[in-house]
């Protein structure tokens, strides 16, 4: 596999990861306290996590297009209607399993080729001009930024925040490296196989 599209493929295997186990800690707050008001971008655990699916929406969906060779998206407001589609946070942990799997597909699928390709991102003005390399590392930097305000607010409530930086290293603690593998077996993913498909 191309280095560059292997590096892809691990970081939407990390972002799949990351939000399985940040949803799961999530989802484990009584609903008062999921959306309760707090401090950050968006005002509370609730409008964060809908605001990275929504996001997350927009994008995959340009990509995939762009992939399969078609337009733009005409009405991308869509994604952002209503800009908090899911107050149950099982609800909303399962629409971004769904997405986060999108993206995983998506970045299996890239070669050397297709991550130079050129998206078509549409925006009210019209659409812009991204690469494909360019605009997943983008995506994959903003579901970063947000969870990492979530971790933040989860620090006020009754649920732990949980550790998210234990992905890529192999030299972890066993237990953290067991618990990764158990998170990972319950995304479909064999956490062997992330590794043994080195780059040639």
């Amino acid at each position: 596999m191309d280095p560059l599209a292997h590096h892809l493929l691990t970081m939407a295997l990390n972002n799949a990861w990351a939000n399985h186990r940040l949803l799961g800690a999530c989802c484990l707050l009584g609903q008062a306290e999921f959306a309760a008001p707090r401090t950050g971008f968006f005002p509370s655990i609730q409008a964060t996590l809908n605001h990275n699916l929504t996001v997350d929406w927009f994008y995959v969906d340009a990509i995939e297009r762009c992939l399969c060779q078609q337009a733009p998206n005409p009405d991308p407001g869509r994604f952002y209607t209503p800009p908090e589609p899911f107050t149950q946070c099982t609800q909303l942990r399962a629409a971004q399993h769904a997405v986060d799997h999108r993206l995983i597909d998506t970045c299996r699928g890239l070669t050397a080729a297709t991550v130079g390709m050129v998206v078509q991102v549409p925006r009210r003005a019209g659409p812009v001009q991204e690469r494909m390399d360019r605009l997943l590392a983008h995506l994959f930097q903003h579901q970063i930024h947000h969870r990492g305000q979530v971790h933040a607010m989860l620090a006020e409530t009754t649920v732990a925040p949980p550790q998210l930086d234990e992905f890529f290293c192999a030299h972890e603690p066993a237990a953290a490296l067991a618990q990764r593998s158990r998170e990972l077996a319950e995304l479909g993913i064999d956490a062997q196989a992330i590794w043994l498909a080195a780059p040639v």
